[in-house]
C-alpha cells in the first residue's frame, strides 16, 4: 500500500474515495474526543483510552486540554513499531501518554489499571476500526469490559458496520476489496452485532450518525459507487454512561 500522496497515481480509483472515507471518520472522532475533553468544569474527561491503536497518532497530533492522560492498547508488536517511527521522527506527544502493550484477548482490563488508569474516574473511550472484525462474543466482552471499568459520566465511540460479510459477498464493493490486493471478507467478522443496543441495554445514552450522514455534514460527496455503498453502510455511536 503506498504511504505517501505522491505514491497515488492519479487514475487510481482506489485511495482517493477511500481517503475521503476516513477522512469524515477520523474528523468526526478527533471532535468527540476533544469535546469530551474540553467539557466545562469537572465535565471535562481527562482520561482517555484507544482500544486497538494500532499506529493511531491522536496522543502527538490533537490540541489536548491540559492534564489529559491518553492511554493506547494493543498487541506488543504494534506499539514498539510505532514508537520505533515516532522516536526516529522526534515526535512528541501533547498530552500524556501510555502505552498499554496487551492483546484484547488477554486481560486487558488488568494491563489498563496496571499502566495508572483510574476506574473511579470519567473515561473516553474510542473503538475505532475495531468492531468489524471481532465476533459477537467478542464485542460483547469488550463492551462489557468497558461498561465495568467507566465511572458516571464516562463516554464512548464506536464505529460498526452491520452487514459487513454480506456486502463484501455480494457486491460491487467484493470488486473494490479485491483491488487492494487483500482479502478483507476473510478478514471481517460476519456477525451482524449491535453495539447500539448493547450500551443502551447497559444504562448508556446513546446517539447514532451515519457515515452518509457524516458526509453531508462536513460536505463531502463520494463519485465512487462502491464506496459510496461503503459509507452507507458505515455508523458512528457515541454514548453517555449515565
Amino acid at each position: 500500500m503506498p504511504t505517501r500522496a505522491e505514491d497515488v497515481a492519479d487514475d487510481d480509483r482506489r485511495w482517493s474515495p477511500m481517503s475521503a472515507f476516513l477522512g469524515l471518520r477520523s474528523r468526526f472522532l478527533d471532535e468527540y474526543l476533544l469535546d469530551s475533553c474540553n467539557g466545562a468544569g469537572e465535565a471535562g474527561v481527562r482520561q482517555v483510552v484507544v482500544l486497538a491503536a494500532g499506529l493511531d497518532s491522536r496522543a502527538f497530533r490533537l490540541p489536548w486540554p491540559h492534564g489529559v492522560t491518553v492511554h493506547e492498547v494493543d498487541q506488543p508488536r504494534v506499539l514498539e513499531f510505532k514508537d520505533e517511527v515516532l522516536d526516529r521522527s522526534g515526535a512528541e506527544p501533547g498530552c500524556t501518554r501510555r502505552v498499554v502493550p496487551v492483546d484484547l484477548r488477554d486481560d486487558w482490563a488488568g494491563a489498563l489499571v496496571g499502566s495508572g488508569f483510574d476506574p473511579a474516574a470519567p473515561t473516553c473511550w474510542l473503538a475505532e476500526g475495531l468492531m468489524p472484525y471481532l465476533p459477537g462474543d467478542a464485542a460483547e466482552r469488550l463492551l462489557t469490559t468497558v461498561h465495568e471499568l467507566s465511572a458516571h459520566g464516562s463516554t464512548i465511540a464506536v464505529e460498526y458496520m452491520p452487514r459487513m460479510g454480506s456486502i463484501f459477498a455480494d457486491s460491487s464493493a467484493a470488486s473494490l476489496a479485491a483491488g487492494f490486493g487483500i482479502d478483507l471478507a476473510a478478514l471481517l467478522s460476519d456477525a451482524d452485532y449491535d453495539p447500539n443496543a448493547r450500551l443502551a441495554e447497559l444504562g448508556w445514552a446513546v446517539d447514532e450518525v451515519t457515515a452518509a450522514q457524516l458526509a453531508d455534514r462536513y460536505g463531502r460527496t463520494f463519485d465512487d459507487g462502491e464506496i459510496a455503498e461503503l459509507a452507507g453502510n458505515g455508523r458512528y455511536l457515541t454514548a453517555r454512561k449515565r
